[in-house]
């Protein structure tokens, strides 16, 4: 199974990744074994979704960080996180 995940980082700006291990690849961000994400430690996980193949999981995150797939994707948990307050 592969994942694509969200990170927000302690200044507000997003990571977007894709892995086959999701606890291990976050701890890594957060631990500051990956040298792109390392200075803005602490992330907080925001969204994840699975994938049973991993060319479908590249290609998601690749959508994700288009400007068509940033923009969905941050109306989306814009609306869900205003649903929780």
């Amino acid at each position: 199974m592969y994942w694509i995940y969200i990170l927000e980082s302690s200044d507000a700006s997003w990571y977007i990744g894709y892995t086959s291990d999701l606890r291990k690849r976050f701890s890594q961000h957060n631990d500051g074994h990956s040298l792109a994400t390392k200075p803005f430690r602490p992330y907080t996980l925001i969204f994840y979704e699975s994938f049973w193949d991993k060319r479908d999981a590249k290609a998601r995150e690749e959508y994700l960080k288009s400007g068509w797939g940033f923009r969905t994707i941050k109306k989306m948990l814009k609306h869900f996180f205003q649903q929780k307050l």
